[in-house]
């Protein structure tokens, strides 16, 4: 739950930088069960309070959940232009969901250090100099 709040409140509006795994994968995997429960809650009792609150949280989320993507896409060496493969039917989403899986680079890259901080060769060198 810390990644998925993390997403919301340090980097709600941030398409710089990059994301673990971890912190994209808790993220989507709680937006999924949010959305579930609240889809679940408007058939459950047939009102429509609750599909406006899936709707507002839907659209609360869907920036975060962008930017969380694209800051991804960024840790594999990726441009966030990538996410556009969205729109190719079946293969695009595939090839997105690959690269969403795919372990980030261990070097510091043009979008920033390592967020796990492996190979993070400018940390490395402080050590010593404080």
């Amino acid at each position: 739950m810390n990644w998925y709040l993390k997403v919301l409140r340090e980097h709600y509006l941030d398409f710089n930088g990059r994301a673990r795994r971890q912190e994209f994968w808790m993220f989507t995997l709680i937006n999924t069960i949010i959305s579930y429960a609240l889809s679940g809650l408007d058939w459950v009792f047939g009102l429509t309070v609750f599909s406006m609150i899936s709707l507002i949280y839907s659209l609360l989320v869907v920036i975060p959940g962008i930017a969380v993507c694209v800051r991804r896409l960024h840790d594999v060496g990726k441009s966030g232009w990538y996410y556009l493969l969205i729109l190719i039917p079946i293969i695009g989403w595939i090839w997105l969901i690959v690269l969403f899986a795919t372990e980030g680079e261990h070097k510091p890259n043009q979008w920033g250090e390592n967020p796990k901080g492996i190979g993070n060769d400018s940390a490395i060198s402080q050590i010593g100099k404080e």
